[in-house]
């Protein structure tokens, strides 16, 4: 079923003002052919998409479904147009990155300057997401590229180990741990620990470790960003696991202390993954050509 943009605005239109005769004057289009095209639309979908009223009209449940498809074909509209019109000044391609929020602060920073440096006609964007969420947008189209921490969720992908990282521990200045150089998990265990939203990584090992050790994990505080954990931290309200880089930085900048982490899962894999298929897109294989040697592929 093939619906015009210019039904489909009017009916956007109509929803904002109200109105069939001011919508159809935002659209430029006279009343009569205005109410053509909706009267058309509705008997094509088979449904009402607007109650009349003496006040004007109200979107129907299946009006409201119309209007925010619409809405998101007019944002989708957008993206296309802005990524072909960046052809005229110079882009040669757009590159999709979905990546975990360790990934992004310990291991892909360097990678992304050397990338970017190499390749300027290149447009990279790049999205903070969970390491499952990261291999679903690859398996589904929605990015490019994913980076991510194990294990592998999705068969569909084809992946390369690219880089090694540790996890630490962060306590207070003045918490009873901060005197020692490393702690285990067991240590950690005996106190509140702040962590990062359901679903990342560090947040589910540590949830499977604690379960393994037949102990319950006090997770009392979960947020989005190491910086927000940092802070909680030095306000003495627990402690946290968190990559070793960050965790070292923040150590200027609040009152904690970084902690060696002695635990063998503490060291771990940042993975790069690609939709798996018998030719990459030239501007994937790039960077997967950056970050993996030929050798290693």
């Amino acid at each position: 079923m093939r619906h015009d943009l210019t039904t489909l605005n009017l009916v956007l239109a109509i929803e904002q003002t109200r109105s069939i005769t001011r919508g159809a004057a935002q659209e430029h289009l006279a009343l009569a052919a205005a109410s053509k095209r909706l009267s058309d639309l509705e008997s094509r979908l088979g449904v009402q998409l607007f109650e009349r009223r003496a006040r004007g009209v109200e979107p129907t449940e299946a009006g409201r479904a119309l209007v925010r498809h619409i809405r998101s074909l007019h944002a989708s509209l957008y993206a296309l147009e802005t990524e072909v019109m960046e052809f005229s000044r110079g882009i040669k391609g757009h590159l999709r990155i979905a990546a975990n929020s360790s990934a992004i602060t310990e291991a892909l920073p360097p990678h992304l300057v050397g990338f970017s440096q190499a390749h300027g006609q290149i447009r990279i964007s790049l999205e903070d997401l969970t390491s499952a969420e990261a291999q679903a947008a690859v398996a589904e189209g929605r990015a490019d590229v994913g980076v991510f921490s194990p294990p592998l969720l999705d068969n569909r992908l084809q992946t390369w180990v690219f880089a090694h990282g540790r996890l630490a521990a962060l306590v207070p200045l003045k918490h009873p741990l901060a005197q020692r150089e490393e702690v285990t998990f067991d240590d950690l265990l005996a106190y509140d620990l702040i962590g990062l939203h359901a679903g990342a990584s560090a947040q589910e090992l540590m949830r499977e470790q604690a379960a393994a050790r037949g102990r319950t994990l006090n997770a009392r505080w979960q947020v989005r960003g190491f910086d927000a954990i940092a802070q909680l931290v030095e306000a003495g309200l627990g402690v946290a696991v968190l990559p070793e880089q960050p965790a070292e930085r923040f150590t200027r900048v609040f009152g904690v202390r970084c902690l060696r982490l002695e635990e063998p899962w503490a060291e771990r894999e940042y993975v790069l993954g690609v939709l798996r298929q018998q030719r990459l897109p030239t501007v994937v294989q790039r960077f997967v050509d950056t970050l993996i040697p030929r050798d290693k592929q």
